[in-house]
C-alpha cells in the first residue's frame, strides 16, 4: 500500500487482537490502534489523533455491542462517513441483512485471512462495501 491508513480495531478477544497485531506488523501497518473493550467508545475514538480512516468493530462486545458502537459513532460528525466494518467469528445469513440495515460498510469473518486482508483493506479504503462472510 502506498499510504499507511489509520485503523481502529475494537476487539475484546485476546487471540483476535494478537492476530491483528501480527498482521499489522507483517503488512507494515504502523497505524493500527486496538481498543480492548467498548467502554466510552465515542470519547476514546474522538480523542485519537490522527483520526481513524477505517474502523473494525467486533459485534459481540461488552458493555456495548458492535451495533450499539456503530450507532454511537455514526451520531458523531467525526465518524458519520468513516467506513465501519463488522468483524465476527460467526454470522448467520439473516444477520447480514441486519448488519447492512444498521449501516455497516461491510463484514469480515474472523479469523482474519492474512492472504486477502491487504486487498480487502484497500477496497474498503476506496469506498467499496465488503461482505466476506463464511456461513
Amino acid at each position: 500500500m502506498n499510504t499507511q491508513p489509520v485503523i481502529l480495531y475494537v476487539e475484546d478477544e485476546p487471540l483476535s487482537r494478537k492476530v491483528m497485531r501480527m498482521l499489522a506488523t507483517h503488512l507494515d501497518l504502523p497505524n493500527v490502534i486496538i481498543f480492548e473493550d467498548s467502554t466510552d467508545i465515542v470519547t476514546r475514538a474522538t480523542a485519537l489523533d490522527p483520526k481513524p480512516e477505517v474502523i473494525f468493530l467486533d459485534i459481540h462486545m461488552k458493555p456495548y455491542t458492535g451495533f450499539e458502537m456503530l450507532a454511537m459513532l455514526r451520531k458523531t460528525e467525526q465518524f458519520s462517513h468513516t467506513p465501519i466494518v463488522a468483524m465476527t467469528a460467526s454470522v448467520m445469513n439473516e444477520e447480514v441483512q441486519q448488519l447492512q440495515t444498521a449501516g455497516f460498510n461491510g463484514c469480515i469473518s474472523k479469523p482474519i485471512d492474512i492472504d486477502t486482508f491487504p486487498d480487502t483493506l484497500r477496497r474498503i479504503m476506496t469506498g467499496e462495501a465488503i461482505w466476506r462472510i463464511i456461513t
